[in-house]
């Protein structure tokens, strides 16, 4: 699947990507071919672009979605939604699938109010695709793996 996952990545992107920790914050340039390698922030050590999804809050959203330069999915879900729990699984086969090439993250709506509110967030699970801090594509409901792969690359 490496070809649909290759459309992902935009053209300009540099030989050493930004990717903002998601723990930390802490800016950190990791070389394109070392991205799916387990690069660790320079700050606090832990991995930056992990075979899982990682979980976003108010606190962290922003400056993760503005500032990594590589392609940032989210998936905005809450813990008592069914569908979003089957969803789970899934998105993360695609993490494992896209590690090093983009970064997959969840955002609880419940906990994070505000970063789904901004974003509108009506329904869930939503998925938002973002490119150097903008949304470019979205869709709400559940998907498998597959057909969250096929969205991202149509």
């Amino acid at each position: 699947m490496a070809s649909a996952a290759q459309t992902l990545i935009p053209t300009t992107t540099t030989t050493m990507p930004i990717v903002a920790c998601y723990h930390c914050q802490t800016l950190n340039r990791v070389p394109a071919e070392r991205a799916s390698q387990d690069p660790v922030c320079a700050k606090c050590k832990q991995l930056l672009l992990p075979d899982h999804p990682v979980a976003l809050t108010d606190a962290n959203f922003e400056r993760v979605i503005t500032k990594t330069e590589l392609p940032v999915l989210v998936d905005f879900w809450a813990t008592w939604c069914g569908p979003c729990q089957g969803m789970a699984p899934h998105f993360a086969k695609v993490a494992e699938q896209l590690k090093g090439q983009a970064l997959l993250a969840k955002l609880d709506t419940d906990a994070n109010p505000h970063s789904a509110a901004r974003f509108g967030i009506r329904s869930i699970p939503t998925l938002i695709l973002f490119r150097d801090g903008q949304e470019v594509k979205r869709q709400a409901g559940a998907m498998q793996a597959g057909q969250i792969l096929n969205w991202l690359t149509a």
